[in-house]
């Protein structure tokens, strides 16, 4: 066991800086074949199941075999991964003499997009995901047969309920109940969105529409783009962190063409090099998507080193970073963060918090479809039927969305729950750091000091345990819903209702 931890360990090193590497354009130091030079002899399906047959079934094991399971899967996987990879890094889309590739489709939508443009790229996607379908699923089917022939898994949701200890099954009512509670409240609040800021009803709308108004470009120009992004840093004072100070924490926020247009953080060693890679747009965006890369990057860089590999490099299941994850970026846009630190009037305030609580309350509903739609076509051996994913997202978005390129949004592992139960636990951990401290706690030392305590612990808990232990209850869905309608429609519901009918009153339209 031991020496197969310390296996595991380089093999987590290799693995993550060739990822680090691709995602910063260096494809000179990103070697797959490297990746496991000297380590065949663990990377056999006898020795992944003596593993998992020998001894005691402890969490330390169980999270050592899928680790171990992990690398086997990515190592047999990567020359199909390989091969389609290739063919994307050549794909691009044709838009009125613009030539866009796969990567930079994102921010293009967010910054430099029109209606009459998206559109162009709706067509050009489905068309470059088609032809690219083939590959993305031959990854998929390999995956699959690995795993039921030499594992026995009965389908991909068995092996990830091993792998997460996340019972995928009971989630599915309870998510769709808060679907159903939402349901008015966002289709009111979107619709008179769309017909504000595009002049087109919401069923008119793609999700590349959707792309630009959730990235709230519209909303730039109440950006203080006169502070650079990483004098956004100094926040962090407050809580007693001087971030640029923090060993093993390497920061890349330089724009390059060559990057990835999504920041990422990469935890190569826990806690002692941590990286985080950003390819700044501008606006609102880099501030949100930089809390939100930090929460990951403090939460490991703060982990204790003391801890055994197998609570702190080990762990099967992200929720509890992306939980600080969520809480860094939800923290930006509060009222007090928005007053104190950008100083933004009232009105401003208002606004941007408004069309940020809409925002927030989209992409979770596309969450929660993104994992309703993957989870019925793992479960009904649908993996290549997009017809799913696009009633299912368009039903609980109102943005249609192509059957082709379903595959080119699926993320492995269910990923799409793990943020919603995230984003759901950290609405109840900010509300117990503002009953603790009052709504400005981001602003006093002693949330830095909890925080630290928290982060000490690094993957020792599970995200419900850890909850527990430390003392701040049970995750309670209802704290994120009471988020939002009290954002959408006002003090305790009532003050953005119209008298009449009580539908949502967009700012400024009245």
């Amino acid at each position: 066991m031991e020496q197969i931890e310390k296996a595991l360990l380089t093999l987590n090193y290799r693995l993550t800086s060739r990822a680090l590497n691709l995602w910063k354009g260096d494809e000179s130091r990103a070697s797959h074949h490297k990746t496991y030079d000297g380590f065949y002899d663990i990377l056999d399906p006898a020795t992944i199941k003596g593993l998992h047959d020998s001894g005691t079934w402890t969490r330390h094991r169980q999270r050592v075999f899928h680790t171990l399971l992990g690398h086997y899967l990515q190592y047999h996987i990567s020359p199909y991964e390989n091969e389609l990879f290739t063919w994307m890094k050549g794909s691009a889309a044709h838009v009125a003499g613009e030539k866009i590739y796969f990567k930079d489709i994102l921010s293009w939508c967010q910054k430099r997009s029109d209606s009459t443009k998206r559109r162009i790229i709706e067509r050009e996607t489905a068309i470059l995901c088609k032809f690219l379908k083939p590959f993305s699923l031959g990854v998929w089917e390999f995956l699959l047969k690995l795993l039921a022939d030499e594992f026995g898994y009965k389908d991909y949701a068995a092996y990830c309920r091993d792998k997460k200890q996340m019972d995928y099954e009971a989630y599915v009512p309870e998510v769709e109940e808060m679907l159903r509670q939402t349901d008015t409240l966002y289709f009111e609040a979107m619709e008179a969105w769309a017909q504000r800021s595009l002049g087109m009803p919401l069923r008119e709308l793609n999700r590349f529409d959707a792309i630009y108004l959730l990235g709230l470009g519209e909303f730039d120009h109440l950006f203080p783009d006169q502070i650079p992004l990483s004098d956004h840093l100094y926040f962090f004072n407050h809580w007693g962190i001087e971030v640029k100070n923090i060993p093993g924490l390497c920061l890349d926020m330089s724009p390059s063409s060559r990057k990835g247009a999504q920041a990422m953080s990469f935890a190569l060693r826990i806690p002692g090099e941590i990286h985080l890679v950003m390819n700044p747009q501008g606006g609102w965006i880099d501030l949100e998507t930089l809390f939100h890369e930090m929460g990951h990057a403090l939460g490991h860089a703060f982990t204790s080193s003391e801890l055994s590999s197998a609570k702190k490099d080990f762990f099967t299941s992200n929720t509890l970073s992306e939980t600080y994850a969520f809480l860094l970026q939800n923290m930006c846009f509060s009222p007090f963060f928005l007053e104190r630190h950008l100083g933004l009037s009232s009105k401003q305030i208002d606004e941007v918090s408004f069309y940020k609580a809409i925002k927030d309350l989209s992409v979770f509903r596309r969450y929660v479809g993104k994992f309703l739609a993957e989870y019925q076509m793992f479960k009904e051996n649908e993996i290549g039927n997009g017809e799913i994913y696009a009633r299912v997202l368009e039903k609980h978005t109102g943005f249609s969305y192509r059957p082709e390129t379903h595959l080119f949004d699926l993320v492995p592992e269910f990923y799409a729950l793990d943020y919603v139960v995230s984003w759901m636990a950290e609405a109840t951990m900010e509300k117990t750091l503002a009953q603790d401290l009052g709504q400005d706690w981001m602003f006093k030392p002693e949330a830095g000091k909890i925080l630290k305590d928290w982060w000490w612990c690094g993957n020792r808990y599970e995200l419900d345990e850890f909850f527990t232990v430390k003392g701040i209850g049970s995750i309670d869905y209802g704290d994120i819903v009471d988020r939002w309608r009290n954002k959408i429609l006002g003090d305790k519901g009532n003050a953005n209702r119209s008298p009449a009918n009580g539908n949502v009153v967009i700012p400024g339209s009245v």
